[in-house]
């Protein structure tokens, strides 16, 4: 399965060269957030899009009709077909499909509704608000959009949602039930759940330091990360596609732990990674680059230490975490990072972990320190994870990298750590 196009809506910038370029260059997204008041709240820092304009993508009719995250996917999703050169006519019909995940949604619009009905009654609540709420709305405004006529699917799976959404078109692409998925996540920067993740002491202030001893929780993100996935068949037809990068095995698991933490001794973390490695047919080693899920939190850091030094042992592969630059986008954030992902495989640059000051001997990782690095880079792992024990990782490749479809079947992976677990 093939990525051919990518689109973006993020606090670092819109459109792939924009966002490949300040992920290269480790730009931070993270400012005073504008959107709602943050006066009273304690903390006042989130990466907002801020250059982000609904009008710049949009028909004003498309604008009344959908709330702020549908419309950050619609303009995503616009991008990632002119990105890969997709005519209008071959997105129309029942062979393409749309699965996009979120964690909110459209809650800012709920939001919205309870205000005019507090303030104003019954009768403040207008007619025209109705539609544009709920996140199964997403899929459709993009479908609606584009013609297609496939499956449309929302995958609410909180912060690990864009890798569920990715790995989900990857199985309709493999099982025959589609051509074409339009997939990947988004979500925006709304007060409800600002105030809750501040009232769970879980934010930092002004910078999110994934990994360094200091580290004092995450900061919020909004954005959109838009893929276009083929099947090889489909997309080597076409002759205005280019293959960005190959969609390998995803795992996904649970931790049936605790509703915020991760379990201690991150089981179901490390199944999930043994689950895509195994699922992709390729060996432990051949992992040139992680993109953690990065929150930096405690819980989250340590536990995710722990499973790259289960899966890997001895050996040191490079890790980084995208959170540091774009604050934490919740359901967008692993199809962001899946983009950010693509950008390794295409030019051999891992990400920086900004601010990344003070190492953490808990955390004893090869992170990719402030400053872009340059390695090997044919294939890549996307690690997500969130609330109530959501674990997905993403495996993938530049195109051809990975073994022949099928052969994850017949070829057995050997962890580099002994006592690894099961395989799965």
């Amino acid at each position: 399965m093939f990525i051919t196009g990518v689109g973006v809506v993020s606090s670092i910038g819109l459109g792939k060269k924009a966002f490949f370029d300040a992920l290269a260059k480790g730009t931070s997204g993270i400012s005073r957030v504008e959107a709602f008041d943050v006066a009273t709240l304690g903390r006042t820092f989130g990466g907002e899009a801020k250059g982000f304009e609904p009008k710049d993508h949009l028909t004003p009719l498309e604008i009344r009709r959908m709330g702020r995250c549908s419309q950050m996917a619609l303009a995503a999703a616009r991008m990632a077909v002119a990105d890969a050169g997709l005519e209008a006519e071959a997105l129309k019909g029942p062979r393409v499909s749309v699965v996009l995940g979120t964690t909110m949604g459209e809650a800012a619009v709920l939001g919205d509704l309870d205000h005019q009905w507090i303030h104003k009654g019954a009768a403040g609540v207008r007619r025209a608000w109705l539609p544009k709420y709920g996140s199964t709305l997403l899929p459709i405004h993009v479908a609606r959009a584009i013609g297609s006529e496939g499956a449309v699917i929302t995958l609410p799976a909180a912060c690990a949602a864009g890798n569920y959404a990715i790995g989900f078109a990857a199985d309709l692409l493999r099982s025959g039930k589609a051509d074409v998925v339009v997939t990947g996540a988004a979500e925006i920067l709304q007060e409800l759940q600002y105030i809750g993740f501040v009232r769970l002491a879980a934010m930092a202030q002004e910078r999110c330091q994934p990994f360094d001893l200091n580290r004092q929780g995450l900061i919020l993100g909004e954005g959109a990360g838009i893929l276009i996935l083929e099947s090889e068949a489909y997309a080597t037809r076409r002759k205005a596609a280019t293959l960005l990068a190959e969609v390998g095995g995803h795992g996904m698991s649970c931790d049936a732990y605790h509703i915020t933490r991760p379990h201690p001794d991150a089981a179901g973390s490390i199944r999930a990674m043994e689950q895509a490695i195994t699922r992709s047919g390729i060996a432990v080693d051949s992992v040139d680059f992680v993109n953690a899920h990065g929150t930096g939190t405690k819980h989250n850091d340590a536990a995710e230490s722990k499973v790259m030094k289960e899966i890997f042992g001895r050996r040191r592969v490079p890790i980084s975490s995208m959170k540091s630059m774009l604050g934490h986008c919740m359901g967008a954030a692993s199809a962001l990072e899946a983009i950010g992902c693509i950008m390794t495989l295409e030019t051999g640059l891992y990400p920086p972990t900004i601010g990344y000051e003070t190492p953490d001997p808990e955390c004893d990782l090869d992170v990719v320190a402030n400053v872009a690095r340059k390695g090997a880079h044919k294939i890549v792992l996307n690690n997500s994870l969130a609330f109530g024990g959501y674990n997905s990782v993403t495996c993938l490749a530049s195109p051809y990298a990975l073994p022949a479809p099928g052969a994850f079947s017949r070829r057995a992976v050997t962890l580099a750590s002994a006592g690894a677990g099961q395989q799965p």
